[in-house]
């Protein structure tokens, strides 16, 4: 499976530059974790604010598992080479697309774009995984990038998808060309020093 950020949609790449040969393992494993933990957290949070959707409950449970699975993957993985889960880091990138969520107006639009926050997180974290999964000098950890870049995509294109279904197509288009947009201004003006998953 192939992909970049284009294929994504992104209209920025990530910078590789976030990790140089000097990799600090633990802080990216322990950022992982947290990404994971939090990947759950938001995907029950949906299903709570919508369980009135019956088609997004039976799509996004097998989420909540996955991500889950994943935290627990990572965790382990961190004991295994005798790291320590650290503490969770201010995520800069996530609370700067938090402010381009509608906050008033219909409930539909508040829906519609909290689906893309999740889709654009998955497609964001899909590339710099892409970018792991190349750099890491460990064999295992490429292949272990690899297959998390793999579900990252999955998950991206579940939650466009579902925003075709409830929001309609050309809906849910113009307003992902828009969080596309507003993403890209802000990954530019990041510093390198930001969380290293998002």
């Amino acid at each position: 499976m192939s992909v970049d950020h284009k294929i994504l949609g992104l209209l920025f790449p990530s910078d590789p530059s976030l990790w140089k040969n000097d990799i600090n393992l633990e802080e990216i494993l322990t950022d992982h974790a947290y990404c994971e933990m939090k990947a759950a957290v938001s995907c029950i949070s949906l299903i709570q604010m919508n369980p009135d959707k019956s088609y997004l409950v039976d799509c996004v449970m097998p989420v909540i598992t996955e991500e889950w699975g994943h935290f627990r993957l990572v965790v382990q993985e961190l004991k295994k080479r005798n790291l320590s889960l650290g503490k969770q880091r201010k995520d800069r990138y996530v609370n700067e697309l938090i402010n381009f969520k509608q906050k008033g107006g219909h409930a539909a639009d508040r829906f519609l774009d909290q689906l893309l926050f999740m889709a654009l997180i998955e497609a964001r974290s899909c590339d710099r995984f892409k970018l792991l999964s190349e750099r890491m000098k460990d064999p295992y950890l490429k292949k272990f990038y690899r297959r998390f870049m793999e579900s990252e995509a999955g998950h991206y294109t579940l939650f466009i998808e579902l925003g075709n279904h409830y929001c309609g197509k050309e809906k849910t288009k113009k307003r992902w060309l828009e969080w596309l947009k507003y993403e890209a201004e802000i990954v530019q003006k990041l510093s390198p020093d930001h969380n290293v998953i998002h």
